[in-house]
């Protein structure tokens, strides 16, 4: 038994020694050696003493025969893209604050914008300018160029900023008309997030709905996506499929992320339009105001206070010198409550304004966006069982726009 193992274990080292000493060169026929089948040949050519699988034959890459063609949506949107790029611009506010020792400590932020117009207008965001002092506030064109801007204007209540630059060849946008949008309507967004510039991102409007924004002012019809929007794309344009300005991206819901979650929202261009004439002629934006202080009404309320109509916004005061007053429109005089808020009873009812019904102070703000201080405008009211329609001028509201 023992001489079986002693053979045994011989036979072992003796394979073990004839493998490793012997390449396969040297014992393939073609080389001298003693003869190898082509199945020997192959397991040698594929395997080395420590198990690495190696090739004997060339590499063979498979590849296409001409440039790649795009498809129409890529065609599109790299149309888009070349088209609007030129007209977007990074914008850096720097703001020197102090320290708990009282030392001066710059501090940078970054938004984008787009070129209006030829002489050097460009819109953006009020936050992405707010704050700015003695550091300034420099605009970048996709060239890399730089330029100092000034502030044209402001509008805080909308969140948006007019400066002017000084720069040769510029490209201005094209502007849309935001009025008709649908949902499901594809979208890009194109700006500067975390300071990457010159990214494009896509999607479509998810929804249309009023929103408060950074100020805590409500933005009638602000433009809901899902385009990628995140830090630094504020103030840039959003686009629809022609390359056309229909918002300007200005928050997302982050939920406490401070990126996207897929919920951003542009405050629709048509805002801007009814406030760039104020800003550029007046610095700031005269708003106009019908110069009430109003309470929503519905069907329910309606009922039981014993309206003339089913909706509308009750005056619950005219501010003194407002175009409510000059044009007669009365408040409430009798108080009362819904559950623990006060209410004033017994004004006027506005239902309409210049034919276009109002349910709500969101209605009232859509119209005036529409108006300039100075405008004559038509109300329709209820004053008891008795309608009524006046004419009014509109007053300029008297929240501050710095």
């Amino acid at each position: 038994m023992k001489l079986r193992r002693i053979l045994l274990v011989i036979l072992l080292v003796g394979g073990f020694w004839f493998l490793t000493s012997h390449r396969p060169s040297d014992l393939d026929p073609g080389s001298g050696g003693s003869p190898w089948s082509p199945s020997q040949s192959s397991f040698w050519s594929h395997f080395s003493l420590f198990g690495a699988k190696s090739s004997s034959s060339p590499l063979q890459l498979t590849e296409a025969e001409a440039a790649p063609s795009y498809d129409t949506e890529e065609q599109n949107n790299i149309a888009v893209y070349k088209r609007v790029l030129p007209s977007v611009v990074n914008i850096t506010s720097r703001t020197l604050v102090f320290n708990f020792f009282y030392g001066a400590v710059p501090q940078e932020g970054q938004g984008s914008g787009f070129i209006l117009d030829r002489t050097g207008h460009v819109l953006t965001n009020y936050h992405v300018v707010a704050g700015a002092n003695r550091g300034g506030i420099k605009v970048m064109l996709s060239n890399k160029k730089s330029y100092d801007a000034s502030v044209v204007g402001t509008d805080k209540v909308h969140d948006l900023a007019l400066l002017q630059i000084q720069a040769p060849n510029l490209e201005p946008v094209t502007l849309a008309d935001s009025g008709g949008l649908s949902v499901g309507q594809k979208v890009y967004a194109i700006g500067n997030p975390f300071g990457l510039s010159g990214t494009m991102t896509r999607g479509i409007i998810s929804s249309i709905r009023s929103i408060r924004g950074a100020e805590g002012a409500p933005i009638e019809d602000a433009i809901q996506t899902d385009a990628a929007i995140n830090p630094g794309n504020s103030g840039g344009p959003l686009l629809n499929s022609r390359g056309e300005v229909i918002g300007i991206n200005t928050m997302i819901a982050s939920n406490g992320a401070d990126q996207s979650s897929g919920i951003g929202f542009a405050i629709p261009i048509n805002t801007a339009k009814a406030v760039l004439a104020d800003l550029t002629r007046y610095g700031r934006v005269k708003r106009p105001s019908l110069g009430i202080v109003d309470y929503p009404i519905g069907p329910d309320l309606a009922s039981q206070m014993g309206l003339a109509a089913d909706s509308g916004v009750l005056v619950q005061k005219v501010l003194p010198g407002g175009a409510a007053e000059r044009a007669g429109i009365r408040g409430g005089s009798q108080k009362a409550y819904l559950g623990n808020e006060p209410i004033l009873l017994g004004g006027d009812l506005i239902v309409a304004v210049d034919g276009q019904e109002v349910t709500n102070s969101q209605d009232i703000n859509a119209l005036m966006d529409k108006h300039q201080a100075g405008d004559t405008v038509s109300v329709t009211i209820y004053r008891g069982r008795r309608q009524i329609t006046l004419k009014l001028i509109l007053g300029e509201a008297l929240e501050a726009n710095t």
